[in-house]
C-alpha cells in the first residue's frame, strides 16, 4: 500500500492510494496515519477495506501534489522521534574526505523540521550554506527493544519514504562541530510523498534503491543503496540496542554522495532555487527555496 496524508498542515486526512494512482479515503479506520494505526492494526483494516473495493475516493484530493491541487503532508504525523544517520555511503565518505566508520553515526532532528514533500523549504536568515540530503527514510511500526536479527528489524518495520535531509553546513561545522545546529532549521526534513509498505518494494527490498536529486533541472545526486555502509536491517538492530523505537518514529539513513559541500563549482541552495527528489518506488519530492 501507498499511504499519504492531504490537507493543510495539522488538519491532513488519511489516504490510500488505489491501483490507478488515485487517494482513496481512510478516515472511516483512522483519523490519522499516526502511531496508534501503524501499531494498533490499521495497516491490516485499511489493505482489507482497499481490496475489498470498500474505500470511497477521498474528496476534494483530486491533483494531489500538482501546483494547483490540495497539499500533501508527511505521510505518518510527526510525532515520535527522528533519527538521522551520518555518512552512511562509501562513495558520500570518499567526496568528503571522511574515513568510514565503523559503527553508525547517530543525531536526533526536531521533529518539527518535517513538512510535506511539497512544501517550501526556508534558507535560515543569514546563513549562506543550506544543502540537501536525498534519503531513503524507514518508519517503524512497532515498539521494538534490543534486536538480535535482521528478521526481527525487517518486522518492526511500516514502510518507507523519500527524506531531504536539509542541511546548513556553517553551523553543522562551524559551530564546534554540532550537527544539531545545522540540521534543526523549521521546514529542514521534507517527508514523502507516500508511506510504502515494504510489499510494495517487491523481493529486492531496500537493497538497491536508487536515489536522485536535482537542482534547477541538474541531476546532482545519482546514488544507489547499494551503496550503504549499514543497511535497513543493521540500522534498526543497532538503533534499538540504545533507544526504544517506537511506532512512528521515523529514521533517515543517509545521503549518497553530490551534495554541494562536496562540488567546488556548484553554490548552495539560494532562494527561488528548486530541488527535485526522488527515490526508486516511493515516489518524488519538489520544494522551492525560499527565505525565513
Amino acid at each position: 500500500m501507498k499511504l499519504l496524508r492531504i490537507g493543510p498542515p495539522g488538519a491532513e486526512r488519511p489516504a490510500v492510494l488505489s491501483p490507478e494512482g488515485v487517494p482513496l479515503d481512510l478516515s472511516a479506520i483512522t483519523p490519522d496515519i499516526d502511531a496508534d494505526f501503524l501499531s494498533g492494526g490499521g495497516l491490516e483494516r485499511a489493505r482489507t477495506a482497499l481490496e475489498a473495493g470498500e474505500l470511497p475516493v477521498l474528496p476534494g484530493a483530486a491533483g494531489a501534489g500538482t501546483p494547483d491541487g490540495p497539499r500533501v503532508g508527511p505521510p505518518v504525523a510527526p510525532r515520535g522521534k527522528l533519527i538521522g544517520i551520518g555518512t552512511n555511503y562509501a562513495d558520500y565518505a570518499a567526496a568528503t574526505g571522511a574515513e568510514p566508520p565503523e559503527r553508525p553515526i547517530v543525531f536526533i532532528k526536531p521533529t518539527d523540521t518535517v513538512v510535506g514533500p511539497y512544501d517550501p523549504v526556508r534558507i535560515p536568515r543569514g546563513c549562506t550554506a543550506t544543502d540537501h540530503e536525498v534519503e531513503l527514510a524507514v518508519v517503524i511500526g512497532r515498539t521494538a527493544r534490543y534486536l538480535e536479527t535482521d528478521a526481527e528489524a525487517e518486522a518492526a518495520v511500516a514502510g518507507y519514504a523519500v527524506a531531504n535531509d536539509v542541511t546548513e553546513r556553517e553551523h553543522q561545522f562551524g559551530h564546534g562541530g554540532q550537527w544539531g545546529k545545522g540540521k534543526s532549521f523549521e521546514t529542514f526534513t521534507p517527508l514523502g510523498p507516500w508511506l510504502a509498505t515494504p510489499d510494495e518494494l517487491g523481493d529486492g527490498g531496500t537493497a538497491a534503491l536508487g536515489l536522485r536529486t536535482r537542482v534547477n533541472g541538474e541531476l546532482v545526486q545519482d546514488g544507489t543503496t547499494a551503496g550503504m555502509l549499514f543497511g535497513v536491517p543493521y540500522l534498526v538492530r543497532h538503533l534499538s540496542r540504545f533507544m526504544a523505537l517506537r511506532p512512528g518514529d521515523v529514521v533517515i539513513t543517509g545521503t549518497p554522495a553530490g551534495v554541494a559541500m562536496t562540488r567546488p563549482d556548484t553554490p548552495y541552495l539560494r532562494p527561488g532555487d528548486v530541488m527535485e527528489l526522488e527515490v526508486d518506488l516511493l515516489g518524488g519530492q519538489r520544494q522551492v527555496l525560499a527565505a525565513a
